[in-house]
């Protein structure tokens, strides 16, 4: 066997000494973003068809910018559409990117861009709705946060919404992620360690008046909301604007990859 020179030796240690942390930075390291490498999410399905998205949801996007109403892309829009970097599908092709800049357009009863789905009927014809009092209605959202908007780092990723306002959701702060209650943004913290691109499973139970949301297959807290007209919402709703965050520019946004989102009604 040949021996190896002392220095071909200490060449390939500190060759590996190397390349130790860029693997563990790898292990922490964010989600693809949009403009990394455009090649490769071209190469990708349309986001809809990359994760299996089923017909029964609508897409809202916070644009134009500023001024107006925000987009909507309805089916059979939305099984081919594709508009990096607010809505495209990862270089991996493995999830979907929204993403809300703090000067995007917004709806009439909020001051906050989103970049969400919307539940809809199962052909995508009409909005849905139904009571949180009769049946059971779940929706599983695999995600990952993956970016926050400066100065007020904060986004919801996956809500019930009800005729008037959010009923639960999850919520970033910073580190600090949340499942929140109507007006109770800090009703349960699950964890103040999240790293942003940790990818998670979000569970909504919604029955007999109240909802039950899960972290990762584990009950996490109960939300009581006895409603008639509720609906599930998944995506990116960044908790910022240009009023208290800065930059006033497309750069300064929220994010969340979607790897999967399932909705069952009994």
């Amino acid at each position: 066997m040949e021996r190896q020179s002392p220095s071909r030796s200490s060449h390939r240690r500190a060759l590996r000494l190397l390349a130790a942390p860029a693997l563990a930075v790898g292990l922490l390291a964010p989600v693809q973003s949009a403009s990394a490498d455009s090649a490769g999410a071209a190469a990708c399905p349309a986001p809809a068809a990359a994760i299996g998205l089923s017909t029964g949801w609508k897409l809202q996007l916070p644009l134009p910018s500023g001024t107006g109403s925000p987009q909507e892309i309805k089916q059979p829009t939305l099984k081919t559409y594709n508009n990096a970097p607010w809505f495209t599908t990862t270089s991996d092709c493995k999830a979907i990117l929204l993403r809300a800049a703090v000067n995007g357009a917004t709806t009439s009863n909020s001051g906050y861009p989103r970049s969400e789905l919307r539940e809809m009927t199962a052909d995508g014809s009409a909005t849905k709705s139904w009571p949180s009092t009769s049946g059971t209605h779940t929706m599983v959202v695999d995600q990952a946060i993956t970016h926050l908007p400066k100065t007020k780092p904060h986004v919801m990723a996956g809500q019930i919404h009800d005729s008037s306002s959010d009923v639960t959701s999850f919520r970033l702060e910073g580190t600090s992620l949340y499942i929140t209650s109507y007006n109770t943004p800090h009703y349960k913290l699950v964890t103040s360690n999240y790293q942003l691109g940790t990818r998670f499973q979000g569970k909504f139970v919604a029955h007999d008046g109240k909802v039950d949301v899960y972290y990762n297959g584990a009950l996490k807290a109960t939300v009581d909301g006895a409603f008639a007209s509720g609906y599930y919402k998944a995506g990116a709703y960044t908790q910022a604007n240009c009023n208290n965050s800065s930059p006033c520019d497309t750069s300064n946004y929220g994010q969340v990859a979607l790897y999967g989102v399932t909705v069952t009604h009994k």
